[in-house]
């Protein structure tokens, strides 16, 4: 009936079992109110901090004028030397970090006309700025003070005009800015008329003035290269684009010679005023202690707010708070300050006359002589009323009693602060991007402490676009994402995660609505071994695992087409997929319902390699060298111009990401976007890795919940804050493709593993290696720890010991080669100091002694439980790891796991044991002043606090005592076993037996290199034959068979595990065996069966193009050809990888013994060689008594200890930044979108 077509085909049958979509996003009320809070507190600490470095500022000035009386007249001195040091703050922190980076980065040195120039204007500046705050200001009245500093920005306003003018578009800020400019002159006209006309014999008066007013046009020059960096772009002047190109590169050297000569110039100014003043320096030398405090506060309070100022208000632009959390309150502080320093002294005025009972007349100018000057002694030591009469006294210079004067002051005072309003009128229109740069938001990394708040404003690039030009914003280009997951043996749950999340991002980033234009994606996932014998059949099937994921891709695409809830609702129509023969096996193409496509790649073992570097190599070839290098190459050989398509190459090289997945891996559409803005805002970003959550539950996972929380929290932190990540798991990271493309990278990492060393170093932890050849080559790898993924974790004893036997030799492996080239590396990578490459040094030091110190740490719960020496109790401890070391040896590793479980118990117990034995030890000795006491409270309070910083994961802490139980498992016994069996390189998890009934393997016949790529191509138009209608005769058992070719194959069984010595060696080429193939019916083959087994989504055969085909048979020729097995040669690697082995293994086991000898020594004379300190109890009061120490030990837990608190130190920064991130995405995307 065709009326019903759109109906249900069984009503009855409409229940369904839809899994968990949504688990992981945060509740979207709890997320505004951290977006609230935290946005709130920033403005007002934006607000509050500029409010004290004003005020402070303000009071030095006054307290510095000749009438004021807080400070004597013979020590106003110090004050102005307090002044100049604000001044110069900003530049000494400049210095120390430009020098810095001149010391571990590459620097350029800029042409001499940059220098002169850059040089020039600075001079200008820091010798307005002295004048103006060291010379003229202290003889002006408060609210002049207040407000001539928003008169800086005159300068500001002509360029503005000038600038825009240039530009010829985009011209509404040219009113605006031209009013600004006519307020402000207005401002200091009329503040001339005020103090010019208040007594014109005033010589000295009219000298400040005028020195006031130069000196504040002088400050007006700070922000010239905001502007003449503008007029430069949209000049056709080639020296003046040369100039801002230079300026730009060779910042650097610009920042040192610039904030020296800050320092040179204010330092000399100050030096000669106050001899011309008729002042003395020697009073420096001894200030009474009433003035230093008073001048030790209002200097500190005054440096630190500007620093803080500046910081938070930097940190405001980046969480896209650009109008709540920067221009309102700057705009505010101003008014505040005028408020703060005037309103006292009215209310001091009026409280006199009220005290007057009436029975006198007094205005201001007689309050003035009267109290002012003529103040009690009994004030001396009162700090506020002296402070509020010396700021009354700077107004008793002009008659406020006069309207007139009164009108005049407040005039100018309005007329600069709303020309500094409508000077910065264009920040309310700004586009900031999300974690946008500093250096992309600010000019100059200067800011002024002297007026913060106009610095900060004034300094915000002033945005013009000129006509026919675009803009070269990062933020706003287009950036392709490639998901590329590998999959093998990955349970129907696993692949569940994984889909579900690629159709949640789908949904998130639709390719059908164009509004969503940041990123385009498109989800590729490499299926290794997807190809099986099956008994019966000559024709190779897809296996259960690969019919499982297009099983699970079907039903998470009904779940996503039908997700909203009406209860009546017609059957939806999938549209039609395609199944595609290829030439390493066979590809799925899914597009989804929002318009992004999934391609599944299913890989024969018997045409192209397995394993999960070679499906990352494949990937890599196949979209960065085919899909991205090809066309261009195509372009340029039909006369496309050389110079223009390498810089559209460039850029989609750089605007190109892959984000490496496991098969397993779940995340939110949230956590990609964070890792997209690393690489977006910070072009020599190759990688960025997010947080991996493990899943799964008992005590194996419970464990590794912990490690993971901890691992990331200090260790991953402290990397990227000190140096960078170096490892960034394969699980879930984002790579750009530049990177990747760059040189000793991609060619690199499709070596195949040729000596005994490779075999550990390149396929045991193919994600630590290719970081590995990142950094080498300068690329820096992040970690964004706001980025969430979760992939499930061994829950099996057997198979995390297998996992770890794998990473702990890789992860040895290759730090000592990033350790062996630390000179190098620290020369080409900005991010790689050798002050981290030495903390990395430490730390595998730690690593390589972690049985040892885990023998001393039983010795010492030994000693304490049985009374014994500490030597004996060395000697027992060390006994049974001894024991389980000869064993490991000797028996096969499930027998060595299956000891170490029950090691592991035994030991869990004793570390209970040791953990009372810390705090009996603390009671016996009635002290906690005691190395071991004092790194363990220090540590467990280092951890609570890290957990509670991370508020979502602090359940995790409560695993922490489940951790320590286990650590001699983990750090001696895992130790151990991970190193005598360093020599299997088998992958260890995932492994399945073969599959029952299947048939061995029949021995191959020899074949020529001709023969066997006639065969290859004989195979697949055969398949292309016998199938290219199966489509529509699904049903029919026609036969196809190739007679010519017709040599039967024998049933293989299901592929063995992975990452084994055989399936990694190589033969010479003329000795490779392959069995020719044969092809079965079409009702047979795999095409046929996966379009009958897909009900829901109908699946049409298509086929490659000619030059992918040809692409695939070249790319498998020259990396991906399937390697054979070679008896010889693997008996060879085989002996090889057990000598090096024996080798890694003796030293490093003879450095831990060595580390027990020299521990055991020390303790048997310990009387002679330890070191005594003074015993304190519990009051902290020393008792007489002498604790020893054993110096080897004190020197560990004291390397730890710094270890770790420079970690935890590095956590904070992490988490600041962290938090700036979060909330710049939670106010930049749209809300259905967050979650």
């Amino acid at each position: 009936m065709e009326e019903d077509k759109g109906l249900p085909a069984r009503p009855w049958d409409t229940f369904q079992e839809v899994p968990v979509i949504e688990d992981e996003q945060t509740p979207w009320k709890l997320i505004k109110l951290l977006k609230i809070v935290s946005l709130s507190l920033v403005a007002l600490i934006v607000f509050g901090l500029a409010l004290c470095s004003k005020t402070s500022f303000l009071l030095l000035i006054t307290m510095s004028n000749e009438g004021t009386k807080t400070i004597p007249d013979d020590q106003k001195p110090v004050i102005l030397l307090c002044i100049g040091c604000s001044l110069i703050a900003s530049s000494v922190f400049l210095f120390l970090k430009s020098i810095w980076k001149a010391c571990y980065k590459t620097s350029k040195l800029p042409r001499k006309a940059t220098i002169a120039l850059v040089l020039f204007f600075e001079f200008l500046v820091s010798v307005g700025a002295a004048i103006l705050t060291i010379v003229a200001m202290p003889h002006l009245d408060i609210v002049t003070n207040v407000t001539i500093l928003n008169g800086v920005a005159v300068l500001s306003t002509l360029l503005q005009v000038i600038a825009q003018c240039t530009a010829k578009e985009r011209n509404r800020f040219l009113l605006p800015s031209i009013t600004a400019f006519i307020l402000i002159l207005l401002g200091y006209a009329l503040f001339l008329a005020l103090y010019i006309m208040k007594d014109p014999t005033d010589i000295k008066m009219a000298i400040w003035v005028g020195l006031a007013v130069g000196g504040s046009f002088l400050v007006s020059f700070n922000w010239w290269e905001t502007y003449f960096r503008l007029i430069g772009d949209n000049s056709s002047s080639v020296f003046l684009k040369s100039l801002c190109k230079d300026m730009t590169k060779c910042q650097n050297v610009l920042h040192i010679l610039s904030s020296l000569l800050r320092i040179v110039v204010t330092a000399c100014v100050l030096g000669a005023y106050v001899p011309l003043a008729k002042m003395d320096w020697v009073i420096v030398k001894s200030i009474p202690s009433r003035e230093t405090r008073i001048i030790a506060i209002t200097i500190g309070i005054q440096l630190i707010s500007s620093a803080l100022c500046h910081w938070f208000a930097v940190a405001a632009c980046k969480m896209h708070a650009l109008r709540r959390c920067f221009i309102l309150p700057l705009y505010l502080a101003s008014l505040a300050v005028m408020a703060l320093l005037v309103v006292p002294v009215i209310v001091y005025y009026q409280e006199y006359r009220i005290s007057l009972n009436g029975t006198a007349s007094i205005n201001f100018t007689s309050y003035c002589s009267v109290v002012v000057d003529g103040r009690n002694q009994s004030l001396k030591d009162s700090v506020f009323p002296n402070l509020v009469l010396d700021v009354t006294h700077t107004l008793c210079f002009l008659d406020m009693s006069k309207i007139t004067d009164v009108g005049i002051l407040t005039g100018s005072a309005v007329s600069w602060w709303l020309g500094l309003v409508l000077a910065t009128l264009h920040l309310w229109y700004l586009n900031v991007y999300r974690i946008q740069r500093t250096q992309d938001l600010f000019v100059r990394r200067l800011y002024e402490g002297a007026f913060i708040e106009q610095s900060l404003l004034l300094n915000t690039r002033f945005d013009i676009q000129a006509k026919g030009r675009k803009k070269n914003l990062k933020a706003l280009e287009t950036v392709m994402v490639y998901l590329c997951a590998t999959m093998w043996h990955e349970t129907y749950d696993e692949m569940m995660n994984i889909i579900i999340s690629i159709f949640r991002l789908d949904k998130y980033r639709p390719k059908t609505d164009p509004k969503y234009n940041d990123f385009t994606f498109e989800a590729h996932i490499y299926f290794d071994d997807a190809f099986e014998h099956v008994e019966g059949s000559q024709e190779r099937h897809l296996n259960k695992y690969a019919k499982n994921l297009v099983e699970i891709i079907a039903e998470v695409y009904n779940i996503f087409t039908n997700i909203d809830k009406k209860l009546f609702k017609q059957q939806q129509q999938f549209p039609d997929q395609k199944v595609i023969r290829t030439p390493y096996g066979g590809r799925v193409v899914i597009t989804m319902p929002h318009g992004n496509n999934i391609v599944v790649h299913f890989k024969d073992k018997e045409l192209i390699r397995h394993k999960k570097r070679w499906s990352q190599v494949m990937y890599l070839y196949y979209l960065l060298g085919w899909k991205l290098m090809t066309k261009y190459y195509r372009r340029w050989k039909m006369g496309g111009e050389e110079k223009e398509l390498e810089a559209e190459v460039q850029k989609e090289k750089h605007n190109t990401y892959l984000l490496a997945l496991d098969g397993d891996t779940d995340f939110q559409p949230a956590a990609v976007m964070l890792l997209i803005d690393r690489l977006k805002m910070y072009p020599r970003v190759g990688a960025a890795c997010g947080r991996i959550h493990p899943t799964g539950s008992g005590p194996a996972v419970w464990f590794q919940k912990f490690e993971y929380a901890i691992s990331h929290w200090l260790q991953k932190t402290a990397e990227h804050v000190f140096g960078c990540v170096l490892c960034s798991p394969g699980c879930f990271s984002l790579f750009r493709a530049a990177a990747l493309m760059d040189n000793n990278v991609m060619k690199k990492y499709s070596t195949k593993s040729m000596e005994a060393s490779h075999y550990i170093q390149y396929d045991q932890g193919e994600d630590r290696w290719l970081c590995t050849l990142l950094l080498k080559q300068g690329w820096r790898v992040e970690y964004n720890a706001a980025s969430d993924a979760y992939t499930n974790a061994p829950e099996d004893f057997k198979e995390l010991y297998n996992q770890r036997r794998r990473w702990g030799p890789s992860t040895m492996a290759n730090v000592v080669d990033l350790l062996g080239s630390s000179n190098i590396i620290s020369q080409k990578n900005p991010s790689i100091s050798k002050p981290f490459m030495f903390y990395q040094l430490f730390s595998i030091i730690s690593a390589i002694l972690a049985p040892a110190t885990i023998c001393l740490l039983v010795a010492g719960s030994l000693a304490f439980i049985l009374n014994i020496h500490s030597a004996a109790a060395l000697v027992m401890s060390v006994i049974p790891p001894a024991i389980y070391l000869g064993l490991c040896f000797k028996l096969k590793a499930d027998t060595q796991i299956t000891i170490a479980a029950v090691l592991s118990v035994m030991y869990a117990f004793l570390m209970l044991v040791v953990t009372m034995s810390i705090i009996g030890s603390m009671v016996k000795d009635k002290t906690i002043l005691t190395p071991s006491s004092i790194f363990v409270i220090a540590m467990t309070t280092i951890y609570i606090i890290t957990a509670i910083m991370h508020p979502q994961e602090f359940p995790i802490v409560f695993y922490g005592v489940l951790y320590i139980i286990c650590i001699p498992s983990a750090y001696l016994l895992l130790t151990i076993y991970s190193m005598v069996n360093m020599n299997n390189v088998s992958w260890g998890t995932r492994e399945t037996k073969p599959a029952a009934g299947a048939a061995t393997p029949a021995a191959n016949t020899p074949q020529t290199t001709k023969q066997k790529a006639k065969r290859t191509f004989q195979r697949f138009f055969s398949w292309v034959k016998c199938c290219n209608k199966s489509n529509r005769r699904s049903g029919e058992s026609q036969l196809c068979v190739n007679q010519e070719n017709m040599i039967p194959e024998p049933a293989q069984p299901e592929p063995q595990p992975q990452n084994t010595i055989v399936e990694d060696i190589g033969i010479p080429e003329e000795e490779q065996r392959q069995a020719p193939p044969v092809f079965d019916c079409p009702s047979q083959c795999w095409v046929t069966q996966l379009q009958e087994s897909s009900n829901d989504m109908r699946l049409q055969e298509d086929s490659l193009d000619q030059e992918e085909q040809e692409f695939w048979m070249e790319l498998q020729g020259r990396y991906l050809k399937p390697l054979p097995d070679d008896k010889e040669r693997q008996k060879k690697i085989a002996s090889d990888l057990r000598e090096l082995r024996n080798k890694i293994n003796f030293a490093f086991f003879f450095l831990n013994a060595l580390w027990l000898v020299a521990t055991f020594t020390l303790q048997v004379f310990e009387a002679v060689l330890s070191i005594k300190i003074p015993k304190f109890n519990y009051s902290l009061v020393e008792t007489g008594d002498k604790i020893q120490i054993d110096p080897i030990a004190l020197m560990f837990i004291v390397g730890f200890a710094l270890s770790v608190i420079i970690q935890f130190l590095a956590m904070l920064y992490h988490r600041v930044y962290t938090l700036i991130h979060y909330v710049a995405f939670l106010d930049t995307e749209p809300r259905e979108q967050k979650t």
